[in-house]
This record gives structure tokens, C-alpha cells and sequence, in this order.
């Protein structure tokens, strides 16, 4: 849904960037690794700590290089199953780094476990609808969409966090965001799953009524 709506937008606001990138010498490889390395950082450092509006700001900061990386190899003619696989990994690795430093944070405060209960059933769930739409693809099928999108859960866990670090919002406003966030992942599984037995029961569907058609010998 975000994604969609952003992502044309975002990638013109970035060609330039990505055009003196490649003039520097830089290769779109090169860059999804810093990005990772600076979200993961930025996440793992500043989060576990309560800072959540300085964390919100470099994590978003470095968050950018997901779509520059991709317009650096289009730009470059450099686009490879090896770039989409490592950028796909490290945004994985990102935003467990997201969530896990959250978690960090509030399985330490005597009032926070409920809102670090809610923030590893965003991480399991964000993964499971990863891990389905990969799953799937694997056998053939596709098995993409569903409410809450790998872009969308990381915008609104990053805008609730930075909220409630900058404008000094109560925790109790992120507990439910993540909340919300937790159901919302739950649901996509769900349509996901859904998605893929209504595809593999019509292949299925579609193979025995060929086979009932075929003449035997």
C-alpha cells in the first residue's frame, strides 16, 4: 500500500544520488551493505537505550539506501539475482534490528513487558510473511500483497517509535501501534496462505480435469 504509492516517487527523488554514487565509483552492492550496517547499528545502539527519536532518525536515514541500491543497479545495468538476494537478506536483518532493539528496550523496564511481548510478535510475523511470500515462490505460485507489507509494518513501527521519542508521546501510544502492527502481520500470514491454496488447488483442479481428458492406452 505505502510502498506502492511512494515508491515512483521516492526512486526520482533519489536518481541524482544514485547518479554521483556511480560517478564516485560506488557499486549498488557497496551500498546496500552500508545501509544495512547503518540501520542495523543505528537500531542496536540507540533503541535498546530509550533514545527512539535519534534512533528513528538514523535508522530512516540509512533506510533510503533499500531504494538507491535499486536505482544505482538500474541505472548501472548492474541489476542480478545476487544484488536482489543480498538486499532482500539484509533488509531482513534490518528490520529484525528494528524490532529486536525495541524489545531490547522494554523486556528491561518493570512496566514494559507487554509492549516487548508485542514487538517479538511483529519480529515472528514480519519474518512467517517473508517467509510465505519466499515459500511460495519457491513452489511457483505467487503469493504477494496482504495488508501489512514488509514496507508498510517498517514506516509505521519507525513513525510510532519516532514519535514517541521526539515529541515525548506515552509509551502506551507505541504499545498499541505494535499491538495493532502484531494483528495486522498475523492477518497478511493468513491472506497469504489463503492465496497460496487457492492457486495450488486450482493447478491441482486444473491437472486432473487434463488428465481425466487424456485417452488411455
Amino acid at each position: 500500500m505505502l510502498s506502492r504509492l511512494a515508491q515512483a516517487f521516492v526512486r526520482r527523488l533519489l536518481t541524482p544520488f544514485a547518479k554521483a554514487l556511480l560517478k564516485l565509483g560506488f557499486s549498488p552492492d557497496a551500498v546496500t551493505i552500508i545501509g544495512a550496517i547503518g540501520v542495523i547499528g543505528g537500531a542496536l545502539w540507540f533503541f535498546p537505550r530509550g533514545e527512539f527519536g535519534w534512533g528513528t532518525l538514523v535508522v530512516t536515514l540509512f533506510v533510503f539506501s533499500d531504494t538507491l541500491d535499486g536505482t544505482m543497479a538500474r541505472l548501472s545495468g548492474r541489476a542480478s539475482p545476487w544484488g536482489a538476494f543480498l538486499d532482500s537478506t539484509l533488509d531482513r536483518i534490518g528490520d529484525a534490528s528494528v524490532l529486536g532493539g525495541i524489545l531490547m528496550y522494554f523486556a528491561a523496564q518493570p512496566d514494559g513487558h507487554l509492549t516487548a511481548w508485542f514487538a517479538l510478535a511483529c519480529l515472528v510475523f514480519g519474518f512467517m510473511v517473508s517467509y510465505a511470500r519466499a515459500r511460495a515462490e519457491g513452489l511457483g505460485v505467487d503469493a504477494k500483497g496482504g495488508i501489512a507489507e514488509r514496507a508498510d509494518r517498517l514506516v509505521v513501527v519507525l513513525v510510532a517509535t519516532g514519535l514517541t521519542g521526539l515529541f515525548d508521546l506515552p509509551e502506551i501510544v507505541l504499545t498499541v501501534v505494535l499491538a495493532i502492527l502484531a494483528v495486522a502481520s498475523a492477518v497478511t500470514v493468513v491472506q497469504r496462505m489463503a492465496s497460496v491454496k487457492r492457486q495450488t488447488s486450482l493447478a491441482d483442479s486444473s491437472a486432473n480435469v487434463t488428465g481425466h481428458g487424456t485417452a488411455r492406452p
